[in-house]
């Protein structure tokens, strides 16, 4: 058909439902919002229309499980198992993801810290992970900043069932000392990281995520060894039925405790809001406060948030 009578834009390209790596991380819901109310709601094309008129409920749920079986490999992880992401506690599911978070002192002496995370997804169950923070920090009335610890990591899947609504993962990672210890920007001393990621989906939206590790440093003369364990439990709401903009609340309770003789567990909540931004979901926003709950003498209670960009969605100026 002549492009001059077509009627509308075509795509540059159209869904190949035999690729699993593009089509078990889209969620149920993601297509039926495209079926419901057509490509525009999401911001894809306009090629495809509403069927909102022309098929029900069930009928759009058997569409889907029809184009769900052109996936003949069932050992890629489910989006479903995809849970919001806390500001803290990592989630197990391999993902494409940029995220930039700042961390802000709410009280004492005031800092900041911006770090950038980017996480690229390999093979089925995989995940290299690379971590650059930037640190600015005010003393005497008087601000110096700079590079911090970067890190690199290793993800992979252990298991996943979305018919139990559950996924585990296990992390590899290596933190460098590019960070002026002097400055208080840096341990010093390279440490070796190693933790289990664990998320739970639960009955009316809710979810639970779990992560524990250990830090072991090289040194521990300078830099003692620790473990960490972070638990976020939360809730997702979707708009127009489910369909549209998600919300979600969520609640982290952080611990971490230095293997020294006579060390106490720093304790800490984490209350935050989690929501989509653009319409396919791909940019997201979460917003925190990090309140310590033991050893207050010495820690802040700090303002969080960050910047969410899965870029395997789309650009930054695509999706709205």
């Amino acid at each position: 058909m002549p492009e001059s009578i077509v009627g509308f834009e075509k795509p540059n390209s159209f869904p190949d439902f035999t690729r699993c790596d593009q089509t078990t991380p889209e969620l149920n819901t993601d297509w039926k919002a495209v079926i419901v109310h057509g490509g525009r709601f999401r911001s894809f094309s306009q090629i495809m229309p509403s069927f909102v008129e022309a098929l029900t409920d069930d009928q759009i749920t058997k569409v889907v499980e029809y184009l769900r079986g052109f996936c003949s490999n069932s050992s890629w992880p489910r989006g479903e198992l995809n849970l919001p992401r806390a500001l803290i506690t990592d989630k197990a599911y391999p993902e494409n993801e940029a995220v930039i978070t700042t961390t802000l002192n709410a009280q004492g002496a005031p800092g900041i810290t911006t770090e950038a995370v980017y996480e690229q997804r390999f093979g089925i169950k995989n995940e290299i992970e690379v971590s650059v923070p930037l640190t600015f920090q005010n003393e005497n009335h008087s601000w110096f900043g700079g590079l911090g610890d970067s890190s690199i990591g290793i993800k992979r899947e252990l298991f996943s069932s979305l018919r139990t609504g559950s996924i585990l993962s296990v992390v590899g990672e290596v933190t460098f000392p590019t960070g002026n210890k002097a400055r208080g920007l840096g341990t010093g001393v390279t440490t070796f990281g190693t933790f289990a990621a664990y998320g739970q989906l639960l009955p009316a939206n809710f979810f639970l995520q779990f992560q524990g590790g250990a830090e072991l440093p090289i040194h521990t003369e300078t830099e003692p060894r620790s473990l960490f364990w972070n638990t976020a439990v939360g809730q997702s709401y979707g708009q127009n039925r489910g369909l549209g903009r998600l919300w979600s609340p969520i609640v982290e309770v952080l611990a971490n405790r230095d293997l020294v003789t006579g060390a106490t567990t720093d304790w800490d909540v984490l209350p935050q809001f989690q929501v989509t931004l653009s319409k396919r979901q791909h940019i997201r926003a979460d917003v925190g406060v990090r309140i310590p709950m033991t050893n207050t003498g010495n820690r802040q209670t700090q303002m969080l948030f960050y910047i969410l960009w899965d870029w395997a969605d789309g650009k930054l100026t695509e999706g709205w």
